[in-house]
């Protein structure tokens, strides 16, 4: 038995807020869906999410990846072997954590459905039920209120911040928040690298004496500052996750040995698949670390996989896998649903999912 065929498909999906951050604005998702087929037609999916400001991943140079190095690496290989082909596609190619991601979690997800096992399984778990944080994306405070109070109504009780757009400003968004959403709701906030330190600095010490109990501050400085990043998390009360800063193992490390943040945020999108994410989680927590397993704006095929990775390895806290809820039309048939703040993984084979849609519908349903 041998793969047969990898395949690419472009999907392009409209979201049903426009979804804002210190680094971007985005109305659509647009991903690489990596397919990679057997001899007996059964079929694996990973995902390469378009993320210029963060990973400098392109659909095309993804595709350009996958097509021209990745898969004649595969072709007439045998997909059993699972170790052994993930460890041939990180060698092959520098970089491309998006594309080597992509195809890395395909390659799971069809060893999983040659086993007859859902991939959670695979990866060492049991439960089909991951609960995620949601988003209220960079606003003026009266907005973000709106959205929480929404959010909170839908059954989120973990709301996720996006500031570092106005330092000055972030103070009021945030009490806004934290009085419409009020005690019982965890609010963690996420700069996306958009503070110096001192502004991080200063503005956390300024919610801290507000009262406003925040769970953690991801990101809130370059990811080249490390330095920046240890002196900020040296000085405020509130946990530090590292986001953008940790790529791999060696990014990872530097931090550990800087004691620069308190947890890291895993991504198989930044890291190169469910291999690397797999290292990162058990080289974390074998440091004292906090984890969490977080998501790009993808589909439910990317947002799956790292559900099933998070159910398997837990994390230290709710991880951040509402990407796929954002989606006003999903180009995906099958795989991880929602259920208020659950990621729900099908009791199928793999990752349950069976056919993507190619190109761009515009068209806006109710959420599945």
């Amino acid at each position: 038995m041998t793969i047969a065929a990898v395949r690419t498909h472009r999907v392009t999906a409209p979201l049903h807020t426009p979804f804002v951050t210190a680094l971007r604005s985005a109305t659509t998702v647009e991903s690489l869906v990596v397919e990679v087929v057997d001899t007996d037609g059964r079929c694996g999916f990973g995902e390469a999410p378009q993320v210029w400001q963060v990973t400098g991943a392109s659909v095309e140079g993804s595709r350009a990846c996958v097509e021209q190095v990745l898969k004649p690496l595969l072709t007439g290989r045998d997909p059993d072997d699972l170790n052994a082909r993930c460890a041939e596609v990180h060698r092959a190619v520098a970089g491309n954590e998006a594309a080597r991601g992509a195809v890395d979690t395909a390659l799971h997800d069809l060893a999983a459905r040659r086993l007859g096992v859902p991939l959670v399984r695979l990866l060492g778990g049991t439960s089909l039920r991951v609960p995620t944080d949601v988003t209220l994306a960079a606003g003026d405070a009266v907005a973000m209120a709106d959205a929480a109070r929404r959010r909170g109504a839908e059954g989120f009780t973990v709301l996720k911040l996006k500031v570092g757009t106005d330092a000055a400003g972030d103070l009021d968004r945030v009490r806004a928040v934290r009085a419409a959403a009020g005690p019982g709701v965890r609010i963690r906030l996420d700069a996306n690298q958009g503070w110096t330190p001192r502004e991080a600095v200063r503005t956390i010490r300024a919610m801290e004496d507000a009262g406003l109990d925040l769970e953690l501050v991801e990101q809130p400085v370059p990811a080249w500052d490390l330095e920046g990043l240890a002196w900020v998390s040296d000085r405020v009360q509130v946990p530090i996750l590292a986001d953008e800063a940790v790529f791999g193992v060696r990014d990872l490390v530097k931090v550990i040995s800087r004691r620069a943040a308190d947890l890291v945020n895993v991504k198989t999108a930044k890291c190169g698949g469910l291999s690397a994410a797999r290292t990162l989680l058990e080289l974390a927590a074998a440091n004292g670390v906090g984890t969490v397993v977080g998501s790009m704006m993808e589909t439910q095929v990317g947002v799956g996989a790292a559900a099933a990775l998070a159910a398997a390895h837990g994390t230290s806290v709710v991880s951040d896998l509402d990407a796929a809820w954002w989606l006003a039309w999903s180009p995906v048939r099958g795989g991880a649903r929602y259920e208020g703040a659950t990621v729900v993984l099908p009791d199928v084979p793999g990752s349950g999912v069976h056919s993507v849609e190619e190109g761009f519908r515009q068209r806006v349903e109710d959420r599945k």
